[in-house]
């Protein structure tokens, strides 16, 4: 498979990739693991102003080592699977204090940090420093399993490896990068999943699937994802002009990042004047209090859980025992803490100290 197809791709990158990214070319380390860190599970078009934001203000990786975590993860808000930016931090500080500052070279010293798999060294160690190992994502996946006509499951075990093999013979090892970059290129803008452009591809006369139909059936996959529904209703509770912030600490979704008083139930609440006052009675011990909204439901769909809940806003004349574990966040500082989507799309619709808005009371 590897003279005719990686001469084309290779000539497609030089001639016709007019696909225009900050970190295309880079040879810092640093910065290609931080926008491979990004792009992962992110759209490009979504992680490009991350990664300039990141790049602006943590220039170096002593830069990012020295960080306190609230103003990373602040950074890394609304990118979603924030194992990464917990990995990155960590990964950072190994870097700066335990080996001196020196980004990893090989492959399998790049293994070794945390939040870096196969793909994230591969696309490092030949990118930064021309080492011949094949990267292998989702569109490496696709352009391999469309021109061989290839049926092998892309999401198992022994397929990955199937494909590792057959990108790895592929590979052109005078210029790994330039390689590396053209089919993960090629494969997003023109072998794309949806639509690809068949007609003029470079490679159509040499692909099995646009020559037996069965373009629109690879790559196949053979594990469905079943999401798992979580209604999550949050009490943010208010007192003057403080409100009740914690870290989520637990090892679940948003780690690390900030929330209300949480209550999880498996199936959806009603919540009426009658149903807040049992709960803040009875869960709480709050018997002072003011409603000042109930608000719509709002939804968010992760990767394998699908998130549904609602905002009840209270106003405390006093913080009960009960939440004194919470902390009381000053107006001045709550706009700089990190909190999920979910959550922030509720403060986009009600800025709890911004301008004041008609709220929709009890």
């Amino acid at each position: 498979m590897k003279n005719v197809f990686t001469q084309k791709l290779i000539k497609w990158h030089e001639n016709q990739n007019k696909r225009i990214m900050p970190w295309k070319g880079e040879k810092d380390a640093y910065r290609i693991w931080i926008s491979e860190i990004i792009l992962q599970q992110t759209r490009v078009e979504q992680g490009l102003s991350y990664y300039e934001n990141f790049i602006q203000s943590f220039p170096t990786l002593g830069s990012l080592a020295l960080a306190e975590d609230e103003m990373v993860f602040k950074l890394w808000e609304g990118l979603g699977y924030y194992s990464r930016c917990r990995n990155l931090i960590h990964s950072a500080r190994h870097i700066h204090y335990n080996l001196g500052g020196k980004f990893p070279e090989k492959y399998d010293d790049l293994l070794q940090l945390k939040g870096i798999g196969p793909y994230t060294a591969a696309a490092i160690s030949s990118f930064a420093y021309g080492l011949p190992h094949a990267v292998v994502d989702g569109n490496v996946f696709r352009v391999l399993s469309r021109v061989r006509g290839d049926f092998t499951a892309i999401d198992t075990t022994l397929g990955k490896q199937h494909y590792n093999e057959i990108a790895h013979c592929a590979l052109d090892r005078r210029n790994t990068g330039e390689y590396n970059q053209a089919i993960m290129d090629f494969g997003a803008t023109v072998c794309k999943p949806m639509l690809p452009l068949c007609t003029v591809c470079i490679l159509n006369n040499d692909c099995k699937a646009f020559a037996e139909g069965w373009v629109n059936q690879l790559p196949v996959k053979e594990k469905r994802i079943i999401r798992k529904n979580r209604y999550l209703d949050y009490f943010v509770f208010t007192s003057g002009k403080t409100v009740l912030v914690k870290n989520r600490e637990h090892k679940d979704i948003w780690q690390n990042l900030n929330e209300f008083y949480l209550y999880e139930t498996e199936k959806e609440s009603a919540w009426n004047a009658q149903t807040i006052q049992r709960f803040l009675q009875e869960q709480l011990g709050v018997e002072v209090y003011t409603v000042k909204k109930i608000s719509d439901s709002y939804a968010q769909q992760l990767t394998h859980q699908n998130i549904k809940g609602r905002f009840i806003v209270i106003d405390l004349k006093t913080v009960p025992k009960s939440l004194t574990h919470f902390k009381s966040m000053a107006v001045e500082s709550f706009a700089m803490l990190a909190f999920p989507k979910f959550i922030n799309m509720f403060l986009d619709d009600y800025p709890l100290f911004g301008a004041e808005k008609d709220l929709d009371l009890l």
